[in-house]
C-alpha cells in the first residue's frame, strides 16, 4: 500500500539548506499499523506530510513515495487531488484548530465527499453518509448539527476521524491524534482506530512522541532521530528491548505506574538530590475545607463544578490532582488561586483565610503562583526573558536588586548562566526553555506553593523528564509545595508524594501515591488505571 524508498526532505532557509529527513525506508501493507516515534524536530511529521505532498514550497523531496505502486512525487496536480482523501487521508493533531469554528460538524464531514467524489451524491444520500460516518466513530447522529466548540476534545477528534473516512480511503495517517486528551478519552480514540483498521482493512500510520501510545495501537514502530530512522521493529520488542539510546530515552520518559525504578526518578540528565531518609513533619500551607463552586446551567439548572472538596497541600510535598477533562480540576485550582470565588467553604493559607480583595489578596497571590500548561501562550512574544521574569517582582515591588532577583530565579529554574538568556525572546527558546522561564517568573516572587496546570502536556519526552526533575529539585532544595494538575497517572507516580483523584467535582480518593495507585478503592480510579496504554493493570497485579 505504501512504500518510502530513500526518502529525503530538505528545507531551503535563509541560512542555507536544512536536511529534515535523510534516507528513510518504510513500508506498509493493507490492514497493517505502523507507528513513527520521535521528538519535535526528528522529522516524523515531515515524513507523514510528504506522503500526500502537504509540505511547504520550501521543501525539496528526493527518493520515491509509492502509494499503491504510484509515485506521489511524480503525480500531476489533478491526480494528486484525486488521491487526497480518496486514496489516503490525514487526521491532524489539533482538532480544534483543524475544524472550522463557524460551520457545523456535519457540513465539514460532508465537504470532502462533495469535493473529492467522482460523482457527488444528492443531499439525501450525503446526509445518510454523514450519519453513517458519525455512527462509525461512535458519535450520535444528532451531533452533526453541533459546532466544534460545543463538543468535547474527544468528540472533536472523532469528527476528524469521520472526515478522514469520508471518501473511503485505504490509508489513514494520524498525526499525534491523542495529544492533550485525558487517558480515558485517549483509550477510546485509540480503540476506535484499532477497530476501524480491523473491520475495514485500512492501513494506519500513527505519529507520536509517546511510545506507549504507539505500542497500544501499532504492530510495528519506527523510531526517528535527527531525520533518520534509527530503529524499527515489532512494538513489543521496541518497548521491552530498545537498542538505540534515543529509543531507550523515549521509553524511560513515560514510566509504568507500579515500577519502583521510576518512583521519584524522572528521566533527567541532571542528578537529583536524594530523598530525605525521614519525611519532614507536615506543615500545611494551602488548605480547602468543604469547598463548593456552583454554576447556573443554561436552562436554569445547577452545575456542581466543585462539590465539597477537602484538600491539603503541605510544605515539602507535591500533590497530584488527577482526573479527566470536566472533572473540576481547573475550577478547583482557580478557586485555590483566588481567581474564582467559592459558593461555599473556605480556603486558608498558613492557617489564615485567603483575602478576597485589596493589598492582602495581592500579597496572597505572590505566595501561591501559577505555572500554565502552554508556555508559548504564557509569555509575551515581544518581551525578553529578563522582562518576563522581572514583571512579577516589579508588580509586587519586591525589595532588593532586580537583576539579582531575576538571575537567582533563572538559576533556580536551571537556565544557566542566566545572563545568556536575558535578551532572548520566546521564539528563540526551545519548548523546555520556555517552560523554565515561566517557572522562573513564578520563583522570582519566592512563593510557598506552585500550582502547575499540566506543566509537561505540550513538551517532548526528554524535556518532560527535565521539567519534572526540576519540580522535584525545587521541592527538595527549597521546600516548595506543589499542586500539579494532570490527567497523567504516570506523572503522579513519577514525582508526587500524594495523589487526589477528582470525579464529577468530588475528591473520591486522596492518599499516598503508592496507596491510591497500587491499591485503588474507587471504580473510577481503577478505570483511569485500566485506560493507561501498556497494560498497567497487569503490571500492578504482577
Amino acid at each position: 500500500m505504501l512504500e518510502l524508498k530513500n526518502l529525503g526532505v530538505t528545507y531551503r532557509t535563509g541560512g542555507g539548506d536544512v536536511a529534515a529527513v535523510k534516507d528513510v525506508n518504510l513500508c506498509l501493507a493493507p490492514g497493517e499499523t505502523l507507528g513513527i516515534a520521535g521528538e519535535s524536530g526528528s522529522g516524523k511529521s515531515t515524513v507523514a506530510m510528504s506522503v500526500l505532498r502537504l509540505l511547504p514550497k520550501s521543501a525539496r523531496v528526493t527518493g520515491e513515495i509509492l502509494l499503491d505502486g504510484e509515485d506521489v512525487t511524480a503525480m500531476r496536480w489533478g491526480r494528486l487531488r484525486a488521491v487526497r482523501w480518496a486514496g489516503a487521508s490525514v487526521v491532524f493533531q489539533g482538532a480544534m484548530h483543524s475544524l472550522n469554528p463557524v460551520q457545523r460538524v456535519g457540513v465539514q464531514i460532508a465537504e470532502p465527499i462533495r469535493l473529492h467524489s467522482a460523482r457527488p451524491p444528492g443531499d439525501a444520500d450525503l446526509e445518510a453518509r454523514v450519519a453513517e460516518l458519525l455512527t462509525q466513530v461512535d458519535l450520535p447522529v444528532s451531533r452533526a448539527g453541533a459546532y466544534p466548540h460545543e463538543l468535547s476534545g474527544g468528540q472533536r477528534q472523532r469528527v476528524m476521524i469521520a472526515m478522514a473516512l469520508a471518501c473511503r480511503p485505504r490509508l489513514i495517517i494520524a498525526d499525534e491524534p491523542t495529544t492533550a486528551l485525558d487517558v480515558i478519552v485517549q483509550a477510546q480514540v485509540l480503540g476506535l482506530l484499532t477497530r476501524l483498521v480491523a473491520e475495514r482493512g485500512l492501513g494506519l500510520v500513527m505519529i507520536s512522541h509517546d511510545l506507549s501510545v504507539l505500542a497500544a495501537t501499532c504492530a510495528r514502530i519506527a523510531v526517528m532521530y535527527r531525520g533518520e530512522v534509527v530503529e524499527q521493529g515489532p512494538s513489543a520488542r521496541i518497548m521491552s528491548e530498545p537498542e538505540h539510546s534515543h529509543t531507550r530515552a523515549l521509553a524511560a520518559a513515560f514510566p509504568t505506574v507500579g515500577d519502583p525504578a521510576s518512583r521519584f526518578a524522572p528521566a533527567t540528565s541532571v542528578p537529583l538530590p536524594p530523598e530525605p531518609e525521614r519525611a519532614p513533619e507536615k506543615d500545611v500551607l494551602l488548605e480547602a475545607r468543604d469547598l463548593r463552586v456552583v454554576y447556573s446551567g443554561r436552562k436554569g439548572g445547577r452545575i456542581d463544578a466543585v462539590a465539597g472538596v477537602d484538600l491539603q497541600v503541605c510544605r515539602n510535598e507535591i500533590v497530584a490532582l488527577v482526573g479527566q477533562s470536566g472533572s473540576g480540576k481547573t475550577t478547583l485550582a482557580r478557586t485555590l488561586l483566588a481567581l474564582q470565588k467559592p459558593t461555599a467553604g473556605t480556603v486558608t493559607y498558613a492557617g489564615a483565610p485567603v483575602p478576597t480583595s485589596g493589598a492582602a489578596l495581592k500579597a496572597y497571590r505572590r505566595q501561591v503562583q501559577l505555572v500554565l500548561q502552554d508556555p508559548t501562550s504564557a509569555l509575551n512574544p515581544r518581551h525578553t526573558v529578563y522582562e518576563a521574569v522581572a514583571e512579577g517582582p516589579r508588580i509586587h515591588r519586591l525589595p532588593g536588586d532586580e537583576r539579582e532577583i531575576v538571575t537567582a530565579a533563572l538559576e533556580a529554574a536551571e537556565l544557566r548562566p542566566a545572563e545568556e538568556f536575558f535578551t532572548r525572546l520566546p521564539h528563540e527558546l526551545s519548548g523546555g526553555q520556555r517552560q523554565r522561564v515561566v517557572i522562573a517568573g513564578a520563583l522570582a516572587l519566592q512563593p510557598g506553593v506552585l500550582v502547575a496546570d499540566e506543566p509537561v502536556a505540550s513538551l517532548d519526552a526528554s524535556v518532560r523528564g527535565e521539567i519534572l526533575g526540576l519540580l522535584l529539585r525545587l521541592r527538595r532544595q527549597l521546600g516548595l509545595a506543589g499542586l500539579v494538575i494532570t490527567h497523567d497517572l504516570g506523572l503522579a507516580w513519577n514525582i508526587a508524594d500524594r495523589v487526589a483523584v477528582m470525579y464529577r467535582g468530588r475528591l473520591i480518593e486522596v492518599g499516598r501515591v503508592e496507596e491510591v495507585l497500587l491499591a485503588p478503592r474507587h471504580d473510577y480510579t481503577k478505570e483511569l488505571l485500566a485506560a493507561l496504554p501498556g497494560g498497567v493493570r497487569a503490571q500492578i497485579q504482577s
